[in-house]
């Protein structure tokens, strides 16, 4: 089985078959992103999809877990995905989840009953970017949806009992939003109450046009510090419950993990001893995507 371009997967997801259905992103417009440039999106034929699925039968036998791949597999007509999903099922019984990228946009194209089918179907867990909670930032960042979207989108998922992985990022307000970001970002996830949600840094991107507005003047990179500062008081302003909480992504300077609203305190204090100073930051060649 053959990839076009580089793949990109959630690190929960390392050590699944990853299958293309898409090639870039539908989207593939946020500022921030350096993701699938080398691109033109497209959706992939049926047909090549079950031969790459036949293929990984042959080469890996038993296979636990899949990633339909690339940015937004959930794009795809309801009825192709069935097609794909039974095509797992008949392949690699043993396949105990199938997870995917979403848009907001491809949520809120779809049905709760066609998301109810698509969990029936094998889909477990669905990942969706949303960045920040503020509109003012998300316009900023041309993500092309709402905070409301966003949040629409979240608690469909959720009603069609699929897991939900939502993503944040710390520092993409600038230093002049740390706490509108923080704020907002903890009234959205406090909405939709996901089963996860993460945290990356943001990370520096040449060429796209985030990195120019930093080049310029126009947006100022938060110091490791501040981005401990505003994770802290975006973990003051959440209210969910059973939501598994990370920030051990590899862009990040500190790794912080535990479960809300149980871990909030330990979390707090951890991030406490940070800016203590007596734990320190991961160094910058460190950091990662």
């Amino acid at each position: 089985m053959e990839y076009e371009g580089i793949v990109y997967r959630p690190p929960s997801e390392a050590y699944s078959l990853i299958v293309q259905v898409t090639i870039g992103c539908s989207h593939n417009g946020c500022t921030f992103c350096g993701m699938y440039k080398d691109k033109k999106f497209r959706v992939r034929e049926l047909k090549d999809i079950i031969s790459d699925l036949e293929q990984a039968k042959l080469d890996y036998g038993v296979v636990k877990r899949i990633f339909l791949a690339d940015g937004d597999a959930l794009v795809l007509k309801t009825s192709d995905l069935k097609i794909i999903l039974l095509k797992i099922k008949e392949l690699f019984p043993g396949c105990e989840r199938v997870g995917v990228y979403a848009t907001p946009k491809d949520i809120l194209a779809k049905s709760v009953e066609d998301l109810s089918l698509l969990k029936a179907l094998g889909i477990g867990i669905l990942y969706l970017g949303v960045e920040s909670g503020s509109n003012e930032i998300l316009k900023s960042i041309n993500k092309g949806v709402t905070a409301q979207n966003l949040i629409m989108a979240g608690r469909k998922v959720k009603e069609s009992g699929i897991k939900l992985s939502t993503t944040l990022i710390s520092g993409i307000g600038g230093r002049e939003k740390i706490s509108e970001n923080a704020i907002e970002s903890a009234k959205l996830i406090s909405a939709i109450n996901p089963d996860y949600v993460g945290f990356l840094t943001l990370m520096l991107e040449s060429g796209t046009p985030i990195y120019k507005d930093i080049q310029n003047g126009i947006f100022h990179v938060l110091t490791p510090e501040e981005v401990v500062q505003e994770l802290r008081e975006f973990l003051e302003n959440v209210e969910v419950t059973n939501c598994i909480f990370r920030s051990n992504h590899a862009s990040n300077y500190v790794s912080l993990s535990g479960t809300l609203p149980v871990d909030k305190d330990k979390l707090l204090s951890d991030i406490d001893i940070t800016l203590k100073g007596k734990h320190g930051y991961k160094q910058e060649e460190y950091r990662r995507l």
